[in-house]
């Protein structure tokens, strides 16, 4: 059921209602109501201990509210670095950001290590390669759902930490 309400804006305001209408497609009132919306679900989300997260995957942000449950990094022999972080976002999900490094790797052919010194003493050929990093953000309803996804030992952290709320009131 829709009302008519009447909010007064500010007139040095206007120029950012008029953006706001923009960016939404909208009315003024549609881009009030989503500019409310926001602020409800991340202001509710701040009272249970939730942070805002904004993760960077695939070339694009990804936004929700959660808490870092945990990190975990490895390096490959050739230098690569994962970093895995699992999330306990605010609906109860949990979520998986999974990070790589660029991978690259400089020599010539594996276990040739005379032409690999010869190389790098600028007395022979030398090669390299690059892959480009790479990073993932999966949202599961179960921290059972991650086994397999992340290391073993993490795992076994993470699922220990997740049964902590979130925020903790104490009686003190």
């Amino acid at each position: 059921m829709a009302r008519d309400t009447t909010i007064e804006i500010a007139e040095e305001d206007l120029p950012l209602l008029a953006r706001a209408q923009d960016l939404t497609g909208g009315t003024p009132a549609t881009a009030i109501s989503e500019a409310l919306r926001r602020y409800v679900e991340a202001e509710e989300g701040r009272r249970q201990g939730y942070d805002e997260i904004v993760i960077q995957a695939a070339g694009d942000e990804r936004r929700f509210s959660g808490v870092l449950l945990g990190e975990w990094g490895r390096t490959s022999r050739s230098g690569r670095v994962e970093t895995f972080r699992v999330y306990r976002s605010g609906e109860g999900t949990f979520v998986l950001h999974v990070d790589r490094s660029p991978d690259w790797v400089s020599g010539s052919e594996p276990g040739d290590r005379a032409t690999t010194w010869l190389g790098h003493l600028g007395l022979g050929e030398r090669s390299w390669s690059r892959v480009p990093g790479e990073a993932t953000v999966e949202a599961v309803g179960t921290i059972e759902e991650l086994r397999g996804k992340i290391p073993g030992e993490f795992h076994d952290r993470i699922a220990r930490i997740a049964e902590r709320p979130a925020l903790e009131d104490l009686d003190l």
